[in-house]
């Protein structure tokens, strides 16, 4: 028996030549199209027109110097000072491409990837306003001291863009996140897909109609001015990428809390023990180095129990996990926790009826 498509779900290839979904995979994966072979092809394509056209400025620099062309004004005449600064303007383009496609995009760090190729357009757009300036100045060290001057005015005129772009330059120096880390700031909470020079861009996870960790569909974006004045918690830390999470059940008070204890960890353990172990050996020579105590850092799920506000004990399982599965992990030790409880309810007495 064949099964037909859905008529109402178009192909893969045919959604991603939609130019709103392509400006989101840019958006979210800058260069990414790009490291495939198609796209290195085309890098190399575009390094060869952009070199071709350096060396065609550079060529007609030279028979103007050279005084093969005669041209009026010599040296001082707007055809030389053009042909110089397009010299300058696809040497500008022409690096720009070749160290991006043939340097950085063999770095292994996707970080150092973005973050390096974020630079090297900036530098490459300050370069081309330099020379613009050198083109309406007609003179390359007047053009770059007029875009200094005009860089001031503007920074004055446009503080909040330019407190965001110094925001920009101490996430790259400071690192308060990375893309790709998961964080809180303010009331914002997401994966980051985009550090820009001006803002940054969330993949939400909860918010307003989630109670779990999912993704919530929606994207957040703030100015990066916010890393300056706001607390930024990082679930992604390098030197401890994961959280602790805990999963509360509510017991008699007439309980067997030894049972609970062993039969919860004995779950927790069979589901997680020796991911988990593996994780706390790992960072713990790490942590070692930092002012964190490294023995808190348990390696095996622990249970605790808390009198609550109401007439039952808390049974609560501690253990570790990555934030970004921390919703299924919680889910998978929820069935079996209340499978392995409910199955001795002499020793676990749950509240019943009207009593939960």
């Amino acid at each position: 028996m064949s099964t037909k498509p859905r008529p109402h779900a178009p192909p893969a290839r045919k959604i991603r030549q939609d130019e709103e979904v392509q400006k989101a995979l840019e958006q979210a994966a800058p260069g990414a199209e790009r490291s495939v072979p198609a796209g290195r092809r085309r890098g190399l394509t575009w390094a060869v027109i952009w070199g071709a056209c350096l060396v065609l400025s550079a060529l007609l620099l030279l028979l103007i110097d050279q005084r093969v062309v005669d041209v009026p004004g010599g040296p001082l005449s707007l055809l030389h000072r053009v042909s110089l600064a397009l010299v300058i303007f696809f040497g500008a383009i022409f690096s720009e491409y070749a160290v991006e496609h043939f340097l950085i995009s063999r770095l292994e760090s996707a970080v150092a990837r973005y973050n390096l190729t974020r630079i090297l357009r900036l530098v490459a757009a300050l370069a081309v306003l330099g020379i613009l300036g050198s083109i309406v100045f007609g003179n390359i060290y007047t053009g770059l001291v007029s875009l200094g001057v005009m860089s001031i005015i503007v920074g004055l005129a446009v503080q909040t863009p330019m407190t965001s772009f110094i925001g920009w330059l101490y996430i790259l120096v400071r690192a308060p996140y990375r893309v790709g880390d998961r964080i809180q700031i303010g009331n914002a909470t997401g994966d980051v897909i985009e550090v820009s020079y001006l803002d940054t861009t969330l993949w939400e996870f909860g918010g307003k109609y989630l109670s779990s960790d999912h993704p919530s569909g929606r994207i957040i974006k703030f100015p990066n001015s916010n890393v300056l004045n706001t607390a930024v918690y990082n679930y992604s830390w390098p030197l401890f990428p994961y959280i602790w999470n805990e999963i509360k059940l509510q017991v008699g008070y007439e309980s067997d809390l030894e049972f609970i204890a062993t039969t919860m960890i004995e779950v927790a353990e069979s589901e997680i023990g020796d991911e988990m172990q593996d994780r706390v050996r790992v960072y713990r020579d790490l942590l070692a180095k930092t002012p964190v105590d490294e023995l808190t850092v348990q390696e095996k799920p622990v249970v605790l129990f808390r009198a609550s506000e109401n007439t039952w004990l808390e049974a609560v399982l501690r253990y570790l996990v990555d934030p970004k599965r921390a919703g299924r992990v919680k889910t998978a030790l929820l069935r079996k926790l209340l499978a392995r409880l409910n199955a001795a309810p002499d020793k676990v007495l749950f509240p019943k009826g009207p009593n939960r």
